[in-house]
């Protein structure tokens, strides 16, 4: 009986990670209908990231004649490496076998993994907007990474572990109530997952000028397969970001048993979460515009500061209490 409980709850792991990446493009396709309702435009179908999808993997693969091998297996080892980040973070349930090596340094890790394959990517074929973008990637990958770990060290003390599962239960166990120490790691964490994944004001994914794009220069040059890897990789990072925000600071709902009911709110209160999270994204790019590349150290240094101040706060004002 013990060996099929634990058959299923591996069951579910796989499911739930299946579940991140199938609704990885939906998340993509809010924000960007609700960027275009806000901008007057016709908004395309909730459908048509997994339209494009479907349509790159129909096509044939082009590959440049100075393209090496590394250059054909990146995409797989930045889609396969984004996949596992995806199983390290809990969804919609905690008690999973997945939890025991569910660690935000093991999550940083993973993702600086995938940014070392695809920057190599971009300087393999010997293009001018490869490189550039590689060395812009590594550029903000080496000011987010700190301030990443710094948002972790600051949830850390509080949880007295890196373990997201643990963490998520102390703020469960914890209840509502506003700390210094998690509104400053909150904005932090909001500033590195807009650099990480690329969007306004530190990129613009849905631009292609030479002089600014950043993660669109390093895969300029893939084409059928090979580009919806890459384009789904971009798309799952960005929903692993929104659902580290939606369940480290607003956890509750989250099912700590894995019955039909609680999965069921879980996903249900999830869902409602990302709408709102995708909409204030979509809102804030709205009002913004993309900044110089030379004030990005700038913007990633603001994140950097707000978690260690987040962190030295709970030394100064949660600790004793």
């Amino acid at each position: 009986m013990v060996d099929l409980v634990n058959v299923l709850e591996w069951v579910f792991a796989l499911l739930q990670m299946a579940l991140f990446v199938v609704a990885a493009p939906l998340f993509t396709a809010w924000i960007k209908r609700v960027k275009c309702w806000l901008q007057n435009r016709r908004s395309p179908p909730l459908s048509q990231p997994y339209r494009d999808l479907r349509r790159l993997f129909s096509k044939q693969v082009l590959l440049a004649h100075t393209a090496s091998p590394l250059f054909r297996t990146a995409p797989y080892l930045v889609f396969g490496t984004t996949v596992i980040a995806a199983a390290v973070v809990p969804l919609i349930a905690l008690e999973l076998p997945t939890a025991r090596i569910a660690d935000a340094i093991v999550l940083v890790g993973l993702f600086g993994l995938g940014r070392f394959f695809l920057a190599l990517a971009g300087l393999d074929v010997g293009t001018t907007f490869g490189g550039m973008g590689a060395s812009r990637e590594m550029t903000v990958g080496a000011l987010a990474e700190p301030a990443m770990l710094m948002v972790i060290f600051a949830l850390a003390m509080g949880a007295a572990s890196t373990n997201l599962s643990t963490v998520i239960h102390s703020m469960l166990a914890q209840g509502l109530a506003l700390r210094p120490s998690l509104l400053f790691a909150f904005l932090a964490l909001l500033l590195v997952g807009i650099a990480e994944t690329g969007r306004v004001p530190v990129d613009n994914p849905a631009t292609h000028l030479e002089l600014t794009m950043i993660h669109e220069a390093m895969i300029l040059e893939y084409t059928g397969r090979q580009l919806a890897l890459m384009e789904w990789a971009a798309q799952l990072k960005l929903m692993i970001y929104g659902v580290l925000v939606c369940n480290l600071f607003f956890p509750w709902g989250i099912a700590q048993t894995l019955d039909p009911a609680s999965l069921l709110i879980a996903g249900g209160l999830l869902s409602v979460k990302l709408i709102i999270l995708g909409a204030v994204l979509a809102v804030a790019e709205g009002l913004v515009a993309k900044m110089r590349f030379f004030k990005v150290p700038v913007f990633l240094a603001v994140a950097f500061t707000l978690a260690l101040v987040g962190m030295l706060s709970f030394v100064m004002l949660e600790s004793a209490s």
